[in-house]
């Protein structure tokens, strides 16, 4: 088996042509090449595309570390995402209360009554930016209430997001991004003391509040370890449910038959979130890095190795999901945008709640909408959010 995608590779899946419509890029790596050694800027990456390949990395840490700061997103490492266990073990087991279901089902009222006051904003005009107008404002109001930082610092937050997510620098030009990245994780951890310092002098029984006063093995966090949290759920919060909802509604805007289904059968919404998740899947990659030697496909990785998941495609692998439509009914669905094992993702019920009412309460109240004729919607690479995302409807 060879090890390179010649044409294609990191450059193809970060692409905006991919990003808009990724589904033959994943085709082509996982069907070509589906553990590729490829080029990434001025060094390597090695892709990782298959169902069963990319499950077995997510459950074998010791090959396919996340420690180490392999997301290069902040001054000190994403707790507990950029931790192994058993430290990961350990912080995740402090902040697992918090998102636990029964506490995530106490926030159904707060999140249904944002839904519906951003949804009233807009019913009577006909028309919106779904993205600017509910897709953003939805999960970042629910973050800044949980953490009980300002609403008024929500421009401040976005910036940061959009820069450490998605930085506006030409395709393929990794190191100008890190650049940005770097300046604007400097930017966060700075507010983040100013806050931290707050909660210490005030405490309060808000997420950030609770993060600062609590031990892990008997004591105190430290500064480092409490922005390292901060950081993390800043970017989980206000970035990866705003990229799902622009997918979802964009895909049943230009679907009516399954935009119909969930208006005639409010009922398999839960359903049609886990499928439009496994479809769409806004976070196409997970990133690792290899910890000891080890073969995979009959590629040799080696330690050091820089390692891309790419579970969009994944998400499509035949072997797991031999029917490629979209099947609001799958069962089972066993997709990974989540990720998976040890390393799922902290705030999975809470991003199913606001993405299960959100679409409950669009669909309740504007059942038919559309994205105006000649208008073109494109998706930012790596995490698919869009750029814009207007709709028209019958004003109500």
């Amino acid at each position: 088996m060879t090890e390179t995608v010649d044409s294609g590779g990191a450059s193809a899946l970060f692409s905006p042509a991919t990003a808009d419509d990724p589904h033959l890029t994943y085709r082509r790596i996982r069907q070509e090449c589906p553990v590729a050694r490829t080029a990434m800027g001025d060094s390597a990456v090695v892709l990782v595309s298959r169902y069963d390949d990319v499950n077995w990395a997510l459950r074998h840490p010791q090959y396919f570390t996340s420690a180490g700061g392999s997301l290069n997103l902040g001054e000190q490492p994403l707790i507990p995402l950029e931790f192994d266990p058993p430290q990961h073990t350990t912080y995740r087991r402090l902040l697992s209360p918090q998102f636990v279901p029964r506490e995530i089902q106490k926030l159904e009222p707060e999140v249904r009554r944002i839904v519906r006051g951003l949804i009233d904003a807009v019913a009577s005009k006909g028309s919106c930016d779904f993205h600017e107008e509910i897709a953003t404002p939805l999960p970042s109001q629910m973050f800044l209430a949980l953490m009980g930082l300002p609403l008024d610092d929500l421009p401040l937050f976005l910036r940061w997001r959009d820069d450490s997510i998605r930085p506006a620098v030409e395709a393929g030009d990794f190191e100008g991004a890190q650049r940005i990245r770097a300046q604007t994780a400097h930017e966060i951890s700075e507010y983040f003391r100013g806050a931290i310092t707050r909660c210490r002098e005030s405490p309060s029984d808000t997420l950030l509040s609770r993060i600062v006063h609590s031990t892990v093995e008997g004591r105190a966090l430290s500064d480092a370890e409490i922005l390292g949290m901060s950081h993390l759920l800043l970017l989980g919060g206000l970035d990866t449910v705003t990229a799902t909802l622009d997918c979802m509604v964009t895909f049943l805007a230009t679907h009516p038959g399954h935009r119909r289904q969930l208006v005639d059968d409010p009922s398999i919404i839960p359903a049609a979130v886990e499928e439009l998740l496994r479809w769409l899947t806004p976070v196409m990659v997970i990133p690792r890095s290899i910890k000891e030697d080890v073969t995979m496909g009959g590629v040799q990785l080696h330690a050091g190795d820089g390692v891309m998941l790419v579970i969009g495609a994944a998400n499509d692998d035949e072997s797991e999901f031999p029917d490629q439509s979209v099947d609001f009914e799958r069962h089972p669905n066993r997709h990974v945008a989540f990720g998976g094992s040890n390393h799922s993702c902290l705030g999975v019920h809470l991003a199913r709640l606001e993405l299960r009412v959100t679409l409950e309460e669009l669909h309740r109240r504007i059942p038919d909408y559309r994205i105006p004729d000649g208008v073109e919607i494109h998706f930012s690479p790596g995490i698919r959010q869009a750029e814009r995302l207007p709709l028209e409807f019958d004003p109500v």
